[in-house]
């Protein structure tokens, strides 16, 4: 990462998205299937020009993916739309690491 695209750590964007912030996760879908935090929105990257609209644009959208590589880079063309994108450091990765919480469907075991 260039270090220019806002982040936030995963320990803040944990206790950020239990204040209400949005958590858009951009991994693919088979990604989100093995596990997401629960309050997360799932459009992923290949899907963001055709579905960027259902992003709210009145508040900030924390962005997150796997390692953090493909959300620098959505959080980056969410600046340029306009938008209060920040990226989530170290992706679900860290977010896991910082004790977030993950589901899965089917009562399945999550995973990253």
């Amino acid at each position: 990462m260039t270090g220019a695209t806002p982040a936030v750590e995963a320990s803040d964007a944990i206790r950020e998205t239990q204040d209400g912030v949005l958590l858009l996760d951009v991994r693919e879908e088979w990604e989100w299937d093995r596990g997401h935090a629960p309050q997360a929105v799932s459009i992923p990257m290949s899907q963001l020009d055709e579905r960027i609209s259902e992003i709210p644009d009145d508040r900030r959208v924390l962005v997150v993916c796997h390692s953090g590589v493909r959300s620098e880079r959505v959080t980056e063309a969410l600046l340029r739309a306009g938008y209060d994108a920040v990226n989530v450091a170290g992706g679900m990765v860290a977010w896991q690491s910082a004790g977030g919480e993950l589901v899965a469907p089917d009562g399945a075991d999550p995973r990253v």
